[in-house]
């Protein structure tokens, strides 16, 4: 195989079918009511509870109701792309795994390190949430922790793009509760599962009581002008909230770990994205209502809107289940990064010996795992959180590019392979799908485009001196080649 061929070679349906039936698989304990709870768990959580105060006072003002609706079309239409390839190969690996099997093994290969840095580093970004959250819960007993060790060390001044040193040591709580979850998650998918929809009730309890409550403070004359920025401002508040729905993919990475993926993974998709959009919608015009745009508060902007009003049992529990409520975002991208990490390493292009490891008791990826939390827990650490938002955004968009480009690829390469969940409206759903991600995209400003160049750059690298060298795929392929040929001869 030479290059070029190894470089757009794809993997079978058939192949996959095989890796699902090997011994290195993960335990199918999910069912369509738990995967649905990951997905609210990771959807429901510092975008909404942190977020929105910067998108509504700097991007959007009232209009961020719209900023919502907008994201949320564009990750439907995406959503609906992930069920079909979802109920086609339910294995894990998400859009990495579904590139492989369209678009060929380099740009398999460029989707899955962007995802890499799309978990890992909104992993990063979630921590930072729940450490302003925290802060704020514990200032409500007079408690104050020491300012050195709860900001970041280093910031950036968007005036003039340069980057600044703040004085402070780290953020000790961010990377304290990354560190917390990554025991958990080595236990055991069941577990953490288990974990993860307590706490989503819980939130979903202070979502509605936001909701319910603070309906009753909105004032009217807070929504005029509702576009203050313009239909611009709209779309500026879109790609930066769009870090608000991240999570509902991350459904599609737990796949292998569905009792029956065919039927429960879509629907885990589809009615979590769903049921989030719509809470998303109310909780920002209440938030809007209830706060003039550029008065509501940067780091706590939900619970900060209760505190104007003078609601401290309010402000209670709305701290409380943000805290909680965050932890369940932070338990579920922690829990897909490792399997992104393992269908990696199942192909060879990330080392297998370590990425791969299956712990022979709670069949958990555990190296990959302790391996994510660890440079997660720097990270968070370390970097502001708007730096790391901003680039979470872009990388995410451009995996939903990708899968709904990967759909229209599929239906034409392998039509005939079962589809239990079809996408409708083949081609326009995919083709509004990339249109609408990839104008968010452009919204994003040049720095976080470079930033993804740059993180490519390095991706490409490791591949070239490594993935492509130790590629399962190509190793087979060249292993059969001489079999081929001795057979065509006779």
């Amino acid at each position: 195989m030479n290059l070029v061929q190894q470089l757009f070679a794809v993997k079978s349906v058939k192949l996959l079918e095989e890796e699902m039936a090997s011994d290195n698989r993960l335990r199918r304990v999910l069912g369509p009511v738990t995967l649905t709870a990951l997905g609210v768990g990771a959807i429901i959580g510092a975008g909404i509870f942190v977020l929105t105060g910067l998108a509504a006072n700097v991007y959007a003002g009232p209009g961020l109701a719209l900023s919502f609706v907008v994201a949320g079309f564009g990750c439907a239409l995406a959503a609906l792309c992930y069920a079909e390839f979802a109920s086609m190969v339910p294995v894990a690996g998400s859009a990495y795994t579904y590139a492989y099997a369209t678009l060929g093994e380099l740009l398999a290969w460029i989707i899955g390190w962007d995802l890499v840095l799309e978990y890992a580093v909104a992993s990063s970004t979630v921590a930072h949430g729940w450490s302003h959250y925290l802060l704020a819960f514990l200032r409500l007993f007079n408690i104050t922790l020491p300012a050195h060790f709860t900001a970041s060390p280093i910031d950036f001044d968007p005036a003039t793009h340069a980057w600044v040193s703040t004085g402070a040591y780290g953020n000790v709580p961010a990377a304290l509760v990354v560190l917390f979850i990554t025991v958990i998650l080595v236990i055991g998918i069941r577990e953490s599962a288990r974990f993860n929809a307590a706490m989503v009730v819980l939130k979903l309890v202070v979502v509605l009581f936001v909701i319910v409550l603070g309906s009753q403070y909105i004032r009217v004359e807070n929504w005029h002008p509702f576009l203050p920025y313009g239909m611009s401002g709209v779309f500026k508040g879109a790609a930066y909230i769009f870090f608000a729905y991240i999570g509902f993919d991350s459904v599609s990475t737990h796949a292998e770990e569905a009792r029956n993926p065919q039927r429960d993974v879509p629907i885990g998709i589809i009615v979590s994205l769903a049921v989030c959009t719509l809470l998303y919608i109310l909780v920002a015009g209440v938030l809007t209502g209830m706060v003039p745009y550029n008065k509501i508060d940067l780091d706590a902007p939900v619970a900060g809107a209760f505190a104007t009003r003078g609601l401290p049992v309010a402000v209670f529990l709305i701290s409380l289940g943000a805290v909680v409520g965050i932890t369940s975002v932070l338990l579920v991208l922690l829990l897909s990064q490792a399997r992104i990490l393992l269908a990696m390493a199942r192909d060879g292009l990330i080392s297998f010996r370590f990425f791969g490891a299956v712990h022979p008791r709670f069949r958990t990826p555990h190296n990959a795992t302790m391996l994510t939390g660890v440079l997660v827990a720097l990270v968070a650490a370390m970097f502001p959180l708007k730096i790391l938002a901003d680039l979470v955004n872009i990388g995410t968009l451009m995996a939903f590019v990708i899968v709904c480009a990967a759909v229209l690829v599929m239906r034409r390469t392998n039509p005939n392979v079962p589809r239990p969940f079809r996408t409708p409206l083949v081609p326009l759903v995919p083709l509004l799908g990339m249109a609408s991600n990839l104008l968010m995209m452009l919204y994003l400003g040049w720095e976080n485009w470079l930033r993804l160049f740059v993180w490519l750059i390095i991706g490409l690298a490791i591949y070239f001196s490594y993935g492509r060298h130790h590629s399962k795929l190509a190793l087979a392929t060249a292993a059969a080649a001489p079999t081929a040929r001795r057979a065509g001869q006779r």
